[in-house]
């Protein structure tokens, strides 16, 4: 099974404690998911605030037309450093999504690091090569750009 990582850092000028509280919420999930993924939380085990252990139901389009169920867990948690989601059930043989924050001067640098891999063997490293390397990379830099407008650079 080849697996694929992608790493993005941003800076963002408000503290580590309100890059916390906002990241954290499985809520926000949505604001920062392109609308054309159809993304909607089904299910939070626990209540809002996060801890390891919780898990969370999607449903969302990442191919439009085509609705995918997915599963994840909340497996590790160090508040207000970094925590760490894996799909449980979905469309991916793996995703592990670390999401770290540092305080520096002036505000936080957020770093999320996914390491995926695709299930299919032979076709799914075509299918990573073709369209989602591609998609993923297009959700994060989705994300990147909903995170400028909404806290500045």
């Amino acid at each position: 099974m080849k697996i694929y990582n992608l790493t993005v850092k941003q800076f963002l000028p408000i503290s580590i404690e309100e890059a916390w509280e906002f990241f954290s919420s499985p809520k926000n999930l949505k604001d920062i998911t392109p609308a054309h993924m159809k993304f909607d939380i089904r299910y939070i085990s626990g209540g809002e605030k996060m801890y390891p252990g919780q898990v969370i139901t999607y449903k969302l389009q990442p191919v439009p037309g085509i609705p995918v169920s997915w599963t994840t867990e909340i497996t590790h948690v160090n508040e207000p450093h970094y925590f760490v989601d894996e799909q449980r059930f979905g469309p991916y043989a793996l995703w592990h999504h670390q999401h770290r924050f540092k305080a520096v001067e002036g505000g936080v640098e957020m770093e999320d690091e996914v390491n995926y891999a695709i299930p299919l063997g032979i076709l799914g490293q075509l299918a990573n090569w073709l369209f989602v390397g591609k998609k993923v990379k297009g959700i994060f830099d989705h994300r990147f750009s909903v995170l400028e407008a909404r806290f500045g650079k």
